[in-house]
């Protein structure tokens, strides 16, 4: 069963702090469902119209459970606590095996 991915790519950061009171709950959102981070604001070296901006990786056993971990009232409440603090490309995508 192909795994799947979150890939969120982040385009500006207005609010640090609202930035922090998300990745303490999106933690435990993504713990809760399985995932497992592979990169949190690591090194980036974009290319074409790519984002050098912060980029974070996260893993789950399939595509299925990384979409219910986005669903979860737990992640919900992550992102209530983010609301307008960051512009930012989130997508889930399944992975190739």
């Amino acid at each position: 069963m192909p795994k799947g991915y979150w890939v969120s790519v982040y385009r500006t950061i207005s609010d640090p702090e609202k930035l922090a009171a998300y990745d303490e709950l999106a933690a435990a959102a993504v713990k809760a469902g399985g995932g497992r981070t592979l990169s949190l604001g690591s090194r980036v070296e974009a290319y074409d119209a790519g984002i050098a901006e912060r980029t974070v990786l996260v893993e789950f056993d399939s595509f299925e459970q990384a979409v219910a971990a986005r669903e979860s009232a737990a992640y919900q409440e992550a992102l209530v606590a983010l609301s307008d603090g960051v512009e930012r490309d989130f997508r889930i995508v399944e992975g190739s095996d």
